[in-house]
């Protein structure tokens, strides 16, 4: 008996050696993802005037509809919640604005292309943001989203550091989190100048849809999501396939766009629940077109 119990503390032991061993790997990985260097070109175009009233709008329509930035960094631009979870951790969109807490007073417009197209910071060092969603950005797109914020009023607000927990470490690790989501285009240097004339065209809703393929994956095929937490369901199939969008109406996607319903009438989860407010503020004809795209799509099997 005595030799048993011998034998299950020694094995425990070795369990928890083991265990302690692995958290410390994980932890020394993490570290070192985020401090990793990323090298990426300078642009070079220059800084927009905030007394451009039309880019100004052009910009706000851009931050609340295409490219959703009022989901993590708030309705103020003044900083949010992306995620608060103790076992993944905290991750708070910084406050954009020029105020106390800012990051962005000092930013050159090399800067912004490297934050926002290329997921890096001014520093070099990867930022946890979804990049490969705005690689397709255009410089006038980027261009009118910098000179909307620059005419905001500055936000007083020190946003909570980046604090990742043991389950986040290992999502990190595992390559679960964007971290310099778009590290195989970090060293392009290609973007489209301008988006395409805005229209219920194939082209047009094209552009529009690149947000979608972080999630959706580039084929549109869904499956599950690369970036995220555990318990986030597969993205869905936006192509006209059995496992995906077939016999679905142009109501029945907007629905589910605008109101986050599904055409059964079930609620949609995380990360498509938290889209509504951004897609009811796109132009119904940037939503029509966005449906045309994906219409046009070959039928794929969903990626499972």
């Amino acid at each position: 008996m005595k030799k048993a119990w011998r034998i299950t503390l020694v094995a425990l032991g070795g369990i928890m050696l083991l265990a302690l061993i692995g958290a410390g790997v994980v932890e020394a990985s993490a570290r070192s993802r985020l401090s990793r260097k990323f090298e990426t070109h300078r642009t070079a175009l220059l800084l927009p005037s905030g007394a451009d009233i039309a880019a100004v709008e052009r910009g706000q329509h851009l931050v609340a509809s295409r490219y959703g930035c009022t989901t993590c960094h708030g309705a103020n631009l003044g900083g949010g919640v992306m995620l608060d979870s103790p076992a993944i951790g905290s991750l708070h969109g910084p406050n954009l604005t020029t105020g106390k807490g800012g990051r962005t007073a000092h930013y050159t417009m090399s800067d912004w292309d490297r934050i926002v197209r290329h997921g890096v910071k001014p520093d070099g060092s990867g930022a946890l943001m979804p990049s490969g969603d705005f690689f397709g950005m255009s410089d006038a797109e980027l261009s009118d989203i910098v000179a909307y914020i620059r005419s905001l009023p500055p936000v007083d607000r020190e946003v909570v550091p980046v604090r990742l927990g043991a389950v986040g470490k290992l999502l990190l690790v595992l390559g679960r989190l964007p971290v310099a989501a778009a590290r195989e285009q970090a060293r392009a240097s290609s973007h489209p100048q301008r988006p395409p004339e805005t229209g219920d065209t194939v082209a047009f809703g094209a552009h529009l849809a690149v947000v979608c393929s972080t999630c959706h994956r580039p084929n549109f095929a869904g499956g599950t999501i690369p970036y995220g937490p555990p318990d986030w369901p597969k993205a869905a199939n936006l192509t006209r396939h059995a496992t995906g969008l077939i016999g679905w109406s142009y109501e029945d996607f907007e629905r589910a766009l605008t109101r986050g319903v599904s055409r059964d009438g079930h609620p949609l989860r995380e990360p498509m629940a938290g889209i509504a407010a951004s897609a009811q503020a796109m132009l119904p004809i940037e939503r029509k077109a966005l449906w045309t795209y994906l219409s046009s799509l070959a039928p794929v099997a969903r990626n499972d």
